[in-house]
């Protein structure tokens, strides 16, 4: 029989109905901002998915929505590598037949230039009613204000990015 010093205590994040997340308290979620000016996009996207997924938490829980809320400016300043400008496609259809429509990101970035990086960071999720709640923690705007002023949001932490790139761009405003 074992004893109880061989049992490890953990935790697990608990669910609050309807909302999967504690609105006050010390679990609950902080509001962050990102600064998407000269950022590379794939790179951002993966800072992102982590922060609002809550894996950059040591309470991340993955059946319970832990995560904060991210709010990204200037997202029609962001770059991307080599020649992804013209050769990424973005395809979406219609259902019927004949009804693909393709985009390049250069189109994208002319029409609707934030939903470039939210289907960077919904690709990056997993795909389930959890992630399409996760993903409406993520406020993206193109200009370098924002309406969630009465939230308080604070620069994203370096131990939440792991990024140089977010490193270069904190020292450069600074």
């Amino acid at each position: 029989m074992l004893q109880n010093s061989t049992y490890r205590k953990t935790y697990q994040a608990k669910q609050c109905v309807p909302h999967f997340f504690e609105p006050i308290g010390p679990r609950a979620p902080r509001w962050y901002f990102v600064d998407a000016q000269d950022q590379v996009v794939g790179r951002l996207a993966t800072i992102l998915a982590r922060v609002i997924t809550g894996k950059h938490k040591p309470t991340y829980t993955r059946h319970a929505d832990a995560g904060d809320f991210v709010v990204v400016l200037n997202a029609d300043k962001v770059v991307f590598t080599r020649n992804k400008w013209t050769g990424k496609l973005y395809r979406d259809h219609s259902g019927y037949v004949g009804g693909l429509k393709t985009k390049t990101a250069k189109e994208m970035l002319e029409r609707n230039p934030e939903e470039i990086l939210r289907l960077a960071v919904w690709g990056m999720t997993n795909k389930s009613s959890l992630a399409r709640h996760q993903m409406k923690k993520l406020k993206i705007y193109i200009s370098g204000d924002h309406p969630h002023v009465a939230q308080k949001p604070e620069m994203l932490p370096m131990a939440a990015t792991r990024r140089t790139v977010l490193r270069t761009a904190a020292k450069r405003a600074s």
